[in-house]
């Protein structure tokens, strides 16, 4: 992959997923090719890179693209910073390659006010987002490129495996994420309803009598957001996950549980068992990973 490169290099990147994605790939670098890179990153993606690329100075400033040869950008919803990338690019006659990191909304993330800009070339990281890629985009390029990303976290939860004490009692992660709307009638929001589903329907799982929950906030929710529901769930054995990384979440797990976040991913890779917990009234699960269990699919047999 890494051959295909062309200097000098610009990435825009606001949103996590794709900035995980890029920076993996790029971060053994040699210094002087790194020196050639313009980042014009914000949001999540600017603290991912700082943090990668301590010595740099990424500039929110879309200018300093201009003199590239090659752009990558993410994908990413929050922000009109990488599609205003990709129109800089195809109006500088740059060429363009676009990374996607899930499997969802794919001609909506080249969209912006009626607009559709698209790529030169498409990146992804596994054969599922590849078949849809080529499906949606049938005259661009699509490449599968090594998930980097995901082979590093999964090492560091070997690492962290390893002084993680042994237990009787059964250690279960929620990874929890914004779903950002309800489900059917009610007015709650998905990430509460899929909560009530799972503790109504645990017992399907089998799993052991002693039972420890840990609920791991999105790195977007609010600080706060889930004490409420937590202080209503009586008898039971939950708290707030507060791991450094998740790495480090996964690594105390037995199980696994969440709606569609990409942690229930890394959580599969690294050999645990993952079940979504999406309610028979909500959206199906968008991960693809077959060996992922749907508490909806045991309660129908």
């Amino acid at each position: 992959m890494l051959e295909s490169l062309e200097f000098p290099l610009a990435i825009a990147a606001h949103d996590a997923g794709a900035a995980n994605h890029i920076i993996a790939w790029l971060k053994n670098l040699p210094n002087d090719q790194v020196e050639q890179i313009h980042a014009c990153v914000a949001g999540p993606a600017r603290s991912l890179w700082l943090k990668a690329f301590p010595d740099s100075k990424p500039s929110p400033n879309l200018d300093s693209l201009s003199d590239a040869k090659l752009l990558i950008s993410g994908t990413g919803w929050q922000s009109s910073l990488e599609f205003d990338a990709r129109k800089l690019a195809q109006n500088s006659g740059i060429k363009s390659v676009a990374v996607i990191d899930h499997w969802t909304n794919y001609r909506d993330r080249f969209i912006r006010n009626n607009e559709e800009i698209l790529p030169d070339e498409i990146w992804v990281t596994d054969e599922y987002a590849k078949k849809l890629a080529e499906n949606y985009f049938p005259n661009i390029q699509v490449r599968q490129l090594p998930n980097l990303y995901l082979d590093s976290i999964v090492a560091e939860v070997r690492l962290q495996e390893i002084s993680v004490t042994k237990s009787e009692t059964t250690r279960l992660l929620y990874v929890l994420e914004p779903i950002r709307h309800s489900w059917g009638n009610s007015g709650q929001l998905g990430e509460f309803q899929a909560l009530d589903f799972f503790i109504q329907n645990m017992d399907f799982l089998q799993l052991e009598s002693h039972l420890s929950i840990k609920l791991r906030p999105h790195p977007s929710d609010p600080i706060g957001k889930y004490n409420q529901w937590i202080d209503l769930q009586k008898n039971l054995d939950i708290s707030l996950d507060t791991s450094l990384t998740l790495a480090e979440s996964i690594a105390w797990s037995d199980i696994v549980v969440g709606c569609q976040t990409y942690a229930m991913v890394v959580s599969l890779a690294a050999g645990k068992r993952v079940v979504c917990s999406i309610p028979p009234w909500g959206d199906a699960c968008i991960l693809p990973q077959p060996k992922i269990i749907k508490l909806v699919d045991i309660l129908n047999h």
